[in-house]
């Protein structure tokens, strides 16, 4: 069954319906996707490790989910759906920010994203699906800083943009404590 996302123009007003793999080739169409950036109560953010089975970026470290809202879906149901789907819980999510960026990857494919960046606190056990996470982890901001500069090429492009906008907004606290 082919899955359906949302094309989008450089505002996130809906142009149209494209198939999901069919809008990720020949340089990729700008489409509608989620974000979403989940801490703890120690300040550490969750993490996952994609699936080597993903159409992209198998096997490399990202945000706690993200995804594409299906037509007629809203970007914070998506999210919450999204990150139940992967990561077997849900929490309180807050939108602070979008953006658009766009990269190629090795396999022929692009991403060309409107991308809604939520973030969340949770303090539990995380349940990932094995189809969609490989593995997962907690860990504080200094050490994911120092680790995505020692290993940029572990980490999603889409994480890299959005952490670092993240990082740098007014969103969370010097100390590491999640600011909603």
């Amino acid at each position: 069954m082919e899955e359906k996302i949302i094309l989008v123009d450089e505002n996130d007003n809906e142009i149209g319906i494209g198939e999901k793999i069919k809008t990720h080739q020949n340089g990729g169409r700008l489409h509608r996707a989620i974000s979403v950036f989940v801490f703890n109560s120690k300040g550490e953010i969750l993490l996952q490790r994609r699936a080597e089975t993903k159409y992209h970026c198998p096997g490399l470290w990202s945000n706690t989910c993200c995804s594409h809202p299906r037509p007629g879906e809203e970007t914070i149901d998506t999210a919450h759906r999204r990150l139940k789907e992967e990561m077997g819980f849900d929490c309180d999510l807050k939108k602070v920010f979008d953006f658009i960026y766009k990269t190629d990857f090795d396999n022929g494919l692009s991403e060309w994203e409107f991308d809604h960046v939520f973030i969340g606190k949770f303090d539990g056990q995380p349940s990932s699906d094995p189809k969609e996470v490989k593995e997962w982890k907690w860990t504080n901001l200094e050490n994911l800083k120092k680790d995505i500069k020692e290993r940029s090429q572990d980490y999603t492009y889409w994480f890299k943009l959005a952490f670092e906008k993240l990082r740098n907004g007014p969103f969370i606290l010097k100390e590491g404590i999640l600011s909603c």
